[in-house]
């Protein structure tokens, strides 16, 4: 393919979702386009607004932990492996509702406990944690949740 063809092709992929700088070169590579062509094209993209990371990165963020709900922690770091830079991230995850996460991880808590078997409610709480660690989240936001102020609630 021509670079013409390249770029249609490219910005017709970033017109149908929000994309990375990432996505794309794996698509570039992918449709086997020389390393040059590939940054050419990605530099045109960035200038007409079709690649933006920090508008990636926020809608990335907003819809991993509404829909997928995901913590923090595994959203920054699914954002980090597709290279987006640290400060954007953090940027992003500011921008997340701080009571509307903690009613997020309510919610999957709530619903988790009810398949969550265990002789001791410490027992209970223990896989509570780890699920929702599992998930991405804080200790600090899980001992919110399920009523644990002390480490020593749910440690040896």
């Amino acid at each position: 393919m021509d670079e013409k063809e390249l770029y249609f092709r490219c910005s017709a992929y970033c017109a149908t979702a929000e994309r990375c700088i990432s996505e794309v070169t794996e698509k570039l590579k992918k449709w086997e386009a020389d390393p040059e062509v590939s940054r050419q094209i990605i530099q045109k993209l960035v200038r007409e607004n079709y690649l933006d990371e920090a508008r990636y990165s926020e809608a990335f963020v907003r819809d991993k932990y509404r829909f997928a709900k995901w913590g923090k922690r595994k959203i920054s770091q699914a954002l980090y492996q597709k290279r987006i830079p640290e400060l954007l991230i953090r940027e992003a995850l500011e921008k997340i509702d701080p009571d509307e996460y903690l009613d997020i991880l309510k919610g999957l808590l709530k619903q988790k406990e009810k398949s969550v078997k265990g002789k001791t409610e410490w027992e209970k709480k223990s896989k509570l944690i780890r699920f929702a660690v599992g998930r991405g989240f804080d200790m600090s936001d899980i001992r919110k949740c399920i009523g644990c102020e002390e480490e020593s609630d749910y440690l040896d």
